[in-house]
């Protein structure tokens, strides 16, 4: 015989939920839970959702926008996690879900450390500030290219920059980009393309002895776990490419993998290939950019025509049609030719008027004016025959002069056995000096 005490209590839902919520929050809480992420998800808001699963059970998760902007990594479907977090009930659909306030890779919780701890010491010194960072050359002379040989990454930046620019030269300096060497070796390979002045860069260059210079750098390999990228982590190699003077893309792993290079290079890339595109304008861009540049000059010039054909305009007008000009020259001219004619017939009427009046007393003027002028003859016919050489001569006189006929007139132009021509008043005579 089964005895029934009491009827079991009636929970309201909202009720039921927040118990198992206390029961669960006393029980479990906080709680470490490893798993597969599936079906991960980022909201508008910066919320996170997603299942954790294994073989035998999956749990839905939460982690709200401020435990996701702490993460130094963007969890993918797949990937194998540690969470930490609270278990709890979401109240609307009755869910058992896990509030996830820190995640980690699997098996990675001391290199995350390690990672974390150096990114930042090198953020506080400065190394990711945005202010440092360089721009990317739009056209680079040449590229420089640092990966493995055997690296897909290789061929697919290879493959985007020969279809891209062909014209473009550029240099691969290998290294490992994982294993213990790989730091030291993507080291070296940055210091070679710095100071690469090689005999390939001179065959290159479009100008005799002018090498073609490396503008811009490409640091890249596939993507792949921590553990494979930590070569990129390496504290050295990122300071060597935060000092770099060519400026540098880091496109290492997949969209969701980060590096610290990617955060000192100037420039971060998704992938490989992105990283190649960027530095690889097409060539229909290109064309694009000279017809704006062509259409910028053509508008340039058409305006500086307009400019100069309205001043041209306002200087016609100022001077006027040559044709008009010519006609109010011409107008002026028979005006000043009629007031010439006009004041020559007034001055020779004039001049009549006078000779008019004086044509009685004119015969006498002349008169007088001949023996005037006669009476002056005279007197410089005198003054001028006493002035004639002859009458010196006459007198005793002699003109010396020498072959030439120069004139002697110092004991000094004399020379022994000189000939000298002496001109008399009636004759001359040839003469030597002894």
């Amino acid at each position: 015989m089964t005895r029934i005490d009491s009827e079991p209590r009636v929970w309201s839902v909202g009720a039921l939920c927040l118990a198992i919520a206390d029961t669960l929050n006393a029980r479990f809480n906080p709680v470490a839970v490893k798993g597969e992420i599936s079906g991960f998800s980022r909201a508008a808001s910066g919320h996170c959702y997603f299942n954790l699963k294994d073989e035998s059970g999956q749990i839905r998760c939460a982690m709200f926008k401020r435990a996701a902007s702490a993460l130094g990594f963007m969890p993918k479907d797949g990937e194998m996690v540690e969470l930490r977090g609270k278990l709890g009930v979401y109240e609307a659909r009755g869910d058992l879900q896990l509030v996830v306030e820190t995640m980690q890779r699997a098996g990675q919780g001391d290199l995350f450390a390690q990672f974390l701890k150096l990114k930042a010491n090198l953020e506080a010194e400065g190394l990711f500030d945005p202010s440092r960072k360089r721009d990317i050359p739009a056209h680079p002379r040449a590229i420089g290219v640092i990966t493995s040989l055997g690296a897909a990454a290789l061929h697919d930046v290879v493959s985007a920059l020969q279809r891209r620019v062909p014209h473009i030269p550029v240099i691969v300096a290998p290294a490992s980009v994982q294993g213990i060497n790989a730091p030291s070796e993507l080291l070296q390979s940055l210091k070679r393309l710095v100071s690469w002045q090689g005999p390939e860069a001179k065959a290159s260059s479009n100008l005799p002895g002018q090498p073609k210079v490396i503008d811009v750098i490409l640091m890249v390999r596939g993507g792949g776990s921590m553990e494979d990228l930590w070569a990129f982590n390496d504290e050295a190699l990122v300071r060597a490419v935060a000092s770099c003077p060519i400026p540098i893309i880091s496109g290492v792993g997949h969209e969701t993998d980060f590096t610290l290079t990617d955060f000192v290079a100037d420039l971060r890339a998704p992938t490989p290939t992105a990283a190649a595109e960027m530095v690889a304008m097409e060539g229909a861009q290109l064309l694009a950019d000279c017809q704006l540049l062509q259409n910028a000059l053509s508008d340039a010039l058409t305006t500086s025509l307009d400019r100069m054909s309205q001043r041209l305009d306002w200087i016609a007008n100022r001077l006027g049609r040559p044709s008009s000009r010519l006609k109010d020259q011409t107008a002026r001219l028979m005006r000043m030719h009629k007031s010439l004619q006009y004041g020559f017939k007034s001055q020779v009427q004039v001049q009549k008027q006078m000779l008019s009046r004086h044509s009685e007393h004119l015969p006498r003027l002349l008169q007088q004016n001949l023996q005037l002028q006669h009476q002056r003859n005279l007197n410089m016919g005198t003054r001028l025959g006493l002035l004639d050489p002859h009458l010196v001569l006459e007198r005793g006189y002699a003109w010396l002069t020498d072959e030439t006929g120069r004139a002697l007139t110092h004991a000094s132009d004399f020379q022994v056995n000189q000939s000298v021509t002496a001109s008399l008043a009636d004759g001359q005579v040839n003469l030597q000096v002894k």
